[in-house]
Parts: structure tokens; sequence; C-alpha cells
């Protein structure tokens, strides 16, 4: 089965303009983990727990310093794809249980549904709204070890301060991915990652 990936050193153009490196898609660096381990209540306690044990899942707050946008596997695919190949990339992306999720700009999970009401996004549409989780909310995140399985880094968070996408990125990515065909099969989903920069 092939696993979605981005290459190494691909690079994302920004919404300013700079361009920055994102890591190997299925490996988080010890700055993505300090990043990730910041939004718990006890950041040091939860990098010892991973140190001690890698390769399990874990569960954090949203809403500082991040936001994220949960779609199902095949809309998030066209989303990431366009991101990478006509927007400003993507920040960290992962996959748990059949969802994909997408870390977003703190703020995201307030301003995004409110975009998309004023795109008239529901009975129209042929894509469901993506949830979306801000601060109250928590989300279960994949290992930081790169382990076979439903819950995996696509893109792994490799800095401290990762440049995370807001709510007018993703809502014209999701408009663009709601209007482009679905596939029809599995065969049909392109697994592999086109940047276009790269």
């Amino acid at each position: 089965m092939t696993t979605l990936t981005t290459a190494p050193g691909c690079t994302a153009l920004h919404a300013r303009g700079e361009r920055s490196r994102t890591a190997p898609a299925t490996h988080v660096t010890p700055q993505g983990a300090a990043w990730l381990a910041s939004a718990a209540a006890q950041p040091r306690r939860t990098l010892a727990v991973w140190e001690a044990r890698p390769g399990l899942p874990a569960t954090l707050p949203c809403g500082d310093p991040f936001d994220v946008v949960n779609v199902p596997l095949v809309l998030g695919r066209r989303v990431l794809d366009l991101l990478w190949a006509e927007g400003p990339g993507s920040g960290p992306v992962a996959v748990h249980r059949g969802r994909m999720l997408l870390f977003a700009a703190p703020g995201t999970a307030h301003r995004l549904p409110a975009l998309l009401a004023w795109e008239e996004w529901g009975g129209s549409r042929t894509a469901p709204a993506p949830l979306c989780h801000g601060r109250g909310d928590a989300v279960t995140v994949p290992p930081l070890a790169a382990t076979p399985g439903p819950s995996r880094w696509l893109v792994a968070p490799d800095a401290r301060e990762p440049w995370l996408p807001g709510p007018e990125a993703l809502l014209w990515a999701f408009a663009r991915a709601a209007r482009s065909p679905a596939p029809t099969g599995p065969g049909d989903i392109d697994f592999s990652f086109r940047g276009s920069s790269c």
C-alpha cells in the first residue's frame, strides 16, 4: 500500500513570499516535538513521556499554539494537493483513523466556519464541512516515531514555530477541492506529493 509522503527538502511558499524547508513527512524533529508539547499543560512531562515511548499517540489541546481542521481523507488529499501545488503549502498534517488533520493558525477553528457559511457551504456542496478544533477542544496526534498504522504524520512538525495556514488559505483550498471531480475509487487517488517547488 502506498503512503502519503512529502519529499525531504521541499519548500513551501508562504503568504509573505518567504520559503521554508519541511522535514521528511514521517519524521518529527526534536524542535517539532517541542512545538507539539508546548500545547500541553505540562510540556516537559509530555516530552518525557514521548522520549520514553515514542511509538504512542498523544492527545493535545487545541487553541494555542495551533488549531486543527479535521476532514475526510479523500477531501483532505485534494485540499493538501492544492495547498502544495498552487497555494502557500501547509503546516503539519496527520492522518488519524481515516481523517486528515490539518494543523492551522490559532483562531482558524473560529473563523473558518464563518467563512464557509458566507460561501454557502452545505446543501449544494458535495464535500462535507470540515470539523474545526480550537480552544477548548483536543485532538489525538500520531506517534513521534514513524510507525505503520492508522495514525501517522504526512507532513511532520519540524520547527519550534512552524508556519501554519490561516482560515483564508484553507477556505481557498476547500472551495477549489469541492469543485474538483472526486476520485471514483482507491486506484484514482494519487498518493504521491507533487510539490511544484521541488
